[in-house]
């Protein structure tokens, strides 16, 4: 019998590979695991965070954090490298610049954008995904304006068009009515010039929000000069912008496309099953068929009682990692796992500046409270990673 110490890997530092991480250096006991985690950058990014610095309104760095902050090294190796490919049967994970071997493994690689299969969408659209992309977006917006200056015949350079009107589409476009008027005054444009259209092909904007608040969350977006499109889905997108599904077109050199998130194509190509690649997991967040793979985050497919699917938030994510990090320990010392069981703690989307809606417990919340409690949310999220000097250093508490 060999005494060769378990190896445990993790994939992706997002919300549930953070708290695996911190979880299992705590939970281990000295010599009981090695624990890489891998992840393509040396920081961790605030996902709830993006849609803020892609309009503007807030610093890119405020939504990273270095995850040698995060971890103790004396417990976790962190290798920064992307990952290339996961050979199942042989037990291993392929970087871009070596290879691991794993005993178990954790997948927590993220999604990625989902299209839906919209001609020109991938070519053609911007994405809030990650500090890179968000970055592009926030200087294209205002390169825009600037074009528009020397090109005040082009109108479609002041249109803006936001594909879904799920949390972060909504709340990514509370954010650029925000800075719109700030860019206005600079380059001296007058901001009826400016259009934002938002479009959700399902029958209201936040489906499956508390009807009354989106309601209300629809009216201050419009207020602030957000169009709405309803019901009515994005068909194409082009290089002069999109074609809708009555082939209305809006000419528009700013799409960005917020509709939707797959899991990762890598575990497909590892030859797991997945449904639009993500994995459904068994009851302890386990690959089916493999007691050593782990899958959390974007990357699972967990039903609740009435067969439907959780969605892929950062409160589901950051369960899942605390989860997962208990029954990697449980299996490693042959104990009792324990059943993946959400606690859906409440939800708060933003409107822009000191403005939210959202249902904490059974109450529902509107206008500033809800906008205080976002902060309250977002606040106790870097609590969670960091303690309070990451509070007091990143936190959100004004305006």
């Amino acid at each position: 019998m060999s005494n060769r110490i378990p190896r445990i890997v993790i994939l992706g530092a997002g919300y549930g590979g953070i708290i695996a991480a911190q979880k299992l250096q705590k939970q281990l006991n000295y010599n009981e695991a090695d624990v890489t985690l891998v992840s393509k950058h040396e920081y961790h990014y605030v996902t709830t965070h993006l849609h803020m610095p892609a309009a503007g309104t807030d610093e890119p760095a405020n939504a990273k954090v270095n995850i040698l902050k995060l971890i103790d090294e004396f417990k976790i190796d962190f290798v920064k490298s992307t990952v290339q490919q996961i050979r199942q049967q042989e037990k291993k994970v392929i970087l871009e610049d070596g290879t691991l071997s794993y005993d178990y493994l954790i997948i927590g690689l993220g999604g990625q954008p989902e299209t839906f299969g919209i001609p020109g969408m991938l070519e053609h659209a911007f994405f809030i995904r990650s500090l890179n992309a968000v970055n592009m977006i926030r200087a294209h917006i205002e390169y825009q304006f600037a074009k528009f200056k020397s090109e005040p015949h082009r109108p479609e350079y002041l249109t803006f068009v936001v594909g879904g009107a799920g949390f972060t589409g909504i709340e990514f476009v509370g954010e650029l009515s925000d800075r719109i008027p700030e860019l206005c005054k600079r380059y001296d444009v007058d901001p009826k010039m400016v259009k934002i259209y938002n479009v959700e092909a399902a029958p209201t904007a936040l489906p499956g929000f508390d009807p009354e608040l989106v309601q209300y969350g629809v009216k201050v977006l419009e207020d602030k000069g957000v169009t709405f499109k309803i019901g009515v889905a994005i068909k194409e997108v082009t290089p002069e912008g999109v074609i809708l599904g009555e082939g209305e077109e809006i000419k528009s050199r700013t799409v960005i496309w917020t509709g939707g998130v797959r899991g990762n194509k890598m575990i497909e190509d590892a030859g797991f099953e997945v449904m639009r690649g993500r994995v459904k997991v068994d009851e302890y967040l386990r690959m089916p068929g493999h007691d050593d793979i782990f899958v959390i985050g974007d990357n699972a497919l967990f039903f609740n009682e009435e067969g439907k699917p959780y969605p892929p938030t950062a409160q589901i994510a950051m369960q899942m990692g605390a989860n997962c990090a208990q029954n990697v320990v449980a299996t490693l010392r042959n104990g009792q796992l324990k059943s993946f069981v959400p606690s859906m703690k409440g939800t708060v989307a933003s409107l822009g500046k000191g403005e939210a809606i959202g249902v904490v417990g059974k109450k529902k919340l509107k206008g500033w409270t809800a906008a205080q409690m976002k902060k309250v949310i977002d606040n106790r999220w870097l609590f969670v990673i960091g303690g309070l000097p990451l509070v007091l250093k990143k936190g959100r508490f004004f305006n």
